[in-house]
């Protein structure tokens, strides 16, 4: 398993990255991403399966830990180096059945009493959200940062913020004592992607060694 840090945990999407995605991924992860997601919920598994395997290539090559969103079929036939699933997909213990112990598991929460439920299964760790209103998941109900606060002391692995966060909210969330950020527009909208992931990741350093409570 590669060393997992969650610290800028950038996520795909398919409104965005129109085309070249390991192109993409790769100016995410020189402009600082420590972990890239896939997540696509409206393309064909061959599409699905060809993708992934070329962003497997790129994070390979960077020795960047690779997550697939909900497929456990992709995330085995690419051999990613996890999965990530919410709340309404398979049970987590099935997940981890699965794809073994030796695969990184993320799990989705929306509130308290799923990030308390999380304390109790078997993953390595939790995205809790969504922080702020998004553009990619309008349905995506806000828990705000007094809750990501409490989430962060409750929940017994680490706790990545995801949700609408990007340059202009960032300090909101670092210095609520989380630092483990997860972006989709914030980095994947626009051309200047490693432009982008280079702000961001500079803004996540300076919460660091401003010594905000690591989650």
């Amino acid at each position: 398993m590669k060393k997992l840090d969650l610290s800028f945990y950038v996520i795909t999407d398919e409104n965005l990255i129109k085309k070249d995605i390991g192109k993409a991924v790769e100016k995410a992860i020189k402009g600082g991403a420590t972990v890239v997601q896939y997540r696509a919920k409206n393309k064909d598994s061959k599409t699905m399966y060809k993708e992934a395997q070329e962003i497997k290539k790129v994070c390979d090559r960077y020795n960047v830990p690779l997550i697939i969103n909900d497929r456990i079929d992709i995330a085995l036939a690419v051999n990613a180096d996890g999965v990530h699933v919410g709340q309404e997909d398979l049970d987590v213990e099935v997940v981890r059945r699965i794809i073994g112990f030796d695969k990184i598991v993320g799990l989705s929460t929306k509130n308290l009493k799923q990030v308390k439920e999380a304390n109790h299964l078997p993953v390595d760790y939790i995205g809790f959200g969504s922080i702020f209103p998004t553009e990619t998941k309008e349905d995506a109900k806000v828990s705000g940062i007094e809750n990501l606060k409490k989430a962060i002391e409750i929940s017994l692995v680490p706790v990545v913020a995801i949700g609408g966060i990007n340059l202009s909210n960032i300090d909101e969330v670092l210095s609520a004592g989380c630092t483990n950020i997860a972006v989709v527009s914030a980095v994947f909208k626009g051309k200047e992607i490693e432009e982008n992931a280079k702000k961001l990741k500079s803004k996540i350093k300076k919460g660091k060694t401003m010594g905000f409570k690591l989650s």
